[in-house]
């Protein structure tokens, strides 16, 4: 078996928290440390990720988490996935002269979620006030922060572009016309002055949930829903597709719309349960590929060796590739989810598994979804072209792409969060005058042909790619963890999972294993294209490994060392020892506790 230096785990008793960003770890933890829990650690957390990384996350995105409340004793999933506009049809985008939604720019922009998601969490699970958890990204926004470099190489590269088409993100990301310098303090008052003036909006009420929906209300039915009605009102962007659009979102939209609460969708594996979001997201995928795996002894194989790698990437591509003909808002589409599930539709799908990577999409049959299986596969058939998006915080793909941001939290109560953040990234859409944050893309996971379960329609949710993950053992709430990385998130986080409970490594040593993902199913992103075969592998695996998964096949692409996923994690153990882990790659993941 190989083996790899690893960093300790962080062990604590009072509370964990990790996050992609050292800052939001130490303010998640300065909120427990202030008589909060777990809840108000991940919302102040939450909102430091939009000031501190805003390349991966902004005010203007979206967030699902999963949650275990000690108090409700039930694992639940917080939906902050905005829907689309009422005005988003099939019928106006086509008019637009559109085949995909761009991936950037007005047109593909749904509801803002996150605020309406972190606003449920604090009133209904957490105990501190809106001041409370605001307050410590108002000053990193007012007083700066250090720009993180691959920030700063994304300025610089926009720079023309936000000058010629977004001046509002021009004015707000390089100011006095100059883009900011790696580790330079960075500040962004314009966002400062709108959470002041939210906290002074809320505070105008009278108890601790009142200013709750009062900051809620400001949101989605106040001061910034108007200034982005304004805005909208007027814009016409350069995006994506090489013309200028105007949005759709509206007012209205935002004010109908709020976050809800769900019951997670479950498996069990191996004496554990693990707890994931339905089929708007992938969260389904990681489910599928357990059921796959199910009946092979990973146990006996290396976790860092050839044949793991080779037995769950093909699990996985078997997996997304019914997430492209079945998955869909299941309030807009029938999700046949017990089937996908069942052992008997996976022991068909394991019998697909050989010694040889698989070079077509091969989604399963389900009775009834015949013509739903040809009408995708007609439609996907056109985007079989190299060139698939990518993660893009890994080091060697392009800078120009947004992300996403992850944060796990649990507390000495046993409260539990494990929360992705994503969407309204700087380079999503322009500057929103006078608020400092710009919408969503997330539209862009929509397609423009009928029938589809992911076919574009007002009010139905996009099918993010966003997907937390809390697991219960021996029915045990135990473990929150998650990554950035768009179609990657259950490819990364799957390897962790399998790492953690076959082999017996701790959550520091399994993150610290090398990576890889496969891009051999259509991307979620624009321009939605895939790479058949391919496996992308970091070069800390050993060369015969390499070696040998060419040789079965596999197109793959060695990535420089410590450069795929940013995965966090947190356990707490039955004697309440908590532990916690992020990944040392790109250095800016973190994990605190004591």
């Amino acid at each position: 078996m190989s083996t790899f230096t690893t960093r300790p785990e962080i062990l604590g008793t009072f509370g964990v928290v990790a996050s992609t960003h050292w800052i939001a770890s130490a303010v998640g933890m300065s909120m427990l440390e202030k008589g909060g829990n777990a809840f108000d650690a991940a919302v102040a957390a939450g909102f430091v990720l939009q000031v501190v990384e805003p390349h991966l996350v902004g005010p203007g995105g979206d967030m699902p988490a999963i949650i275990y409340s000690k108090a409700k004793d039930k694992v639940e999933v917080i939906c902050a996935q905005g829907p689309a506009p009422a005005g988003a049809t099939l019928e106006h985008y086509r008019g637009e002269g559109l085949a995909k939604i761009p991936g950037d720019g007005l047109l593909a922009t749904v509801i803002p979620g996150s605020f309406a998601g972190w606003m449920l969490m604090l009133r209904d699970y957490g105990r501190l006030t809106i001041r409370d958890v605001l307050t410590p990204a108002m000053y990193y926004a007012a007083h700066g922060h250090p720009m993180l470099p691959r920030v700063s190489d994304i300025i610089k590269g926009l720079a023309d572009f936000f000058e010629k088409e977004w001046p509002t993100s021009h004015q707000t990301w390089l100011p006095g016309g100059h883009a900011p310098e790696p580790r330079a303090n960075f500040k962004n008052p314009v966002l400062a002055r709108t959470w002041e003036r939210v906290i002074a909006e809320a505070e105008a009420k009278h108890g601790r949930e009142a200013q709750i929906e009062a900051a809620r209300d400001a949101f989605y039915r106040g001061f910034i829903a108007e200034a982005i009605q304004n805005y909208l009102d007027k814009a016409e962007v350069m995006d994506a597709s090489g013309a200028r659009h105007k949005g759709v979102l509206t007012g209205e939209d935002m004010a109908r719309w709020k976050a809800t609460i769900e019951a997670p969708l479950t498996y069990d594996y191996h004496g554990w349960t693990v707890a994931k979001i339905g089929p708007w997201g992938q969260g389904p995928v990681f489910l599928q590929s357990l059921s796959i795996l199910k009946e092979i002894d990973l146990a006996r194989m290396d976790p860092s060796g050839a044949e793991f790698v080779h037995t769950v990437t093909e699990a996985m591509k078997l997996a997304f590739a019914d997430r492209e003909i079945y998955y869909g808002d299941p309030l807009f589409c029938d999700v046949p989810l017990d089937h996908l599930l069942s052992d008997t539709y996976a022991a068909q799908r394991r019998r697909l598994l050989n010694g040889q990577a698989a070079l077509d999409l091969e989604p399963g049959i389900v009775p009834g979804f015949e013509t739903q299986v040809r009408q995708t596969m007609k439609m996907l058939g056109a985007d079989d072209a190299e060139g698939a998006v990518y993660e893009p915080t890994m080091a060697h793909l392009s800078t120009k792409r947004g992300d996403t941001v992850h944060i796990d939290v649990i507390d000495r109560d046993g409260n539990m969060v494990s929360a992705t953040p994503s969407g309204g990234w700087l380079q999503s859409s322009p500057i929103i005058p006078d608020l400092g944050f710009c919408l969503n893309s997330r539209a862009q996971m929509f397609w423009l042909e009928p029938g589809l379960p992911t076919s574009l329609a007002p009010g139905k949710r996009p099918r993010t790619t966003l997907t937390p993950s809390l697991a219960l053992k021996d029915g045990r709430p135990t473990l929150a963890f998650g990554t950035p990385g768009g179609d990657q998130q259950e490819q990364w986080q799957l390897a962790f999972f399998l790492r953690h409970v076959h082999h017996g490594l701790n959550l520091q040593e399994a993150i610290d294993q090398p990576l890889f993902h496969t891009a051999h199913f259509p991307g979620s992103f624009f321009p939605r294209t895939r790479e058949p075969g391919s496996l992308i592998a970091e070069a800390n695996f050993a060369a015969a490994v390499l070696d040998e998964l060419r040789r079965r096949g596999h197109r793959l692409t060695v990535s420089e060392p410590w450069s795929i996923g940013r995965l966090t994690a947190a356990r707490r153990d039955p004697d309440g020892l908590l532990r916690a882990a992020a990944t040392p790659r790109l250095m800016q993941a973190y994990a605190v506790g004591r």
